[in-house]
């Protein structure tokens, strides 16, 4: 019995210690890092992170909803549109985040739906339903205006948002279509 209590508090002084390795080794987020919002979400997948599991490569991150049948396609559309005007190798290096402004409709199935309809690459695009406690804040940080309507529908702007790999705003724009500057703005963070 007594063998058991001191193997017993040996792991537990193993796993303390290697807690605070891992945690003293994670490099800190930059003070204006978007990533300093403690966010929970969820991907299309069904899988759980932190809004700040993002991070390690520039993106492109905006916010939409599955069931809007207006502007959020058109949304996807343009960051199709950036994509498909990258090179190969820049195509490696960016990544691309949707977050829902709809948790609660917005279930991973659905956002798998969008992913698998609109023949988005896993390895490049991910989607997001955030906690209904985040959403607010989520969009605070990316400066995207919304508001729900009584019929379900929302009322939103259209903002794009460019993050370095440590989630540091490169640019951004609200155009619906191409935008040049953004695009150049793109290309220099993955060069980058």
């Amino acid at each position: 019995m007594k063998r058991l209590q001191i193997a017993a508090a040996e792991l537990a002084f193993i796993a303390l210690t290697l807690g605070a390795l891992v945690a003293h080794s994670a490099p800190t987020l930059p003070r204006d890092s978007i990533y300093q919002l403690d966010a929970a979400l969820t991907d299309q997948a069904g899988q759980a992170m932190r809004f700040s599991g993002l991070r390690g490569r520039p993106r492109v991150v905006t916010m939409f909803y599955t069931s809007c049948q207006y502007i959020c396609p058109l949304i996807v559309d343009s960051v199709k549109a950036i994509e498909r005007g990258l090179t190969a190798q820049e195509r490696e290096r960016v990544g691309f985040a949707l977050i829902s402004m709809d948790p609660e409709r917005d279930s991973p199935a659905a956002l798998k739906k969008v992913m698998d309809d609109r023949k988005l690459d896993p390895s490049r695009w991910a989607l997001f339903r955030p906690a209904e406690a985040d959403l607010r804040a989520l969009a605070g940080v990316l400066g995207i205006r919304y508001r729900a309507l009584s019929d379900g529908e929302f009322n939103h702007s259209t903002m794009l948002v460019l993050v370095d790999a440590e989630g540091r705003v490169l640019a951004r724009t609200e155009k619906i279509g191409s935008d040049p500057e953004f695009l150049a703005a793109v290309h220099a963070a993955a060069a980058g």
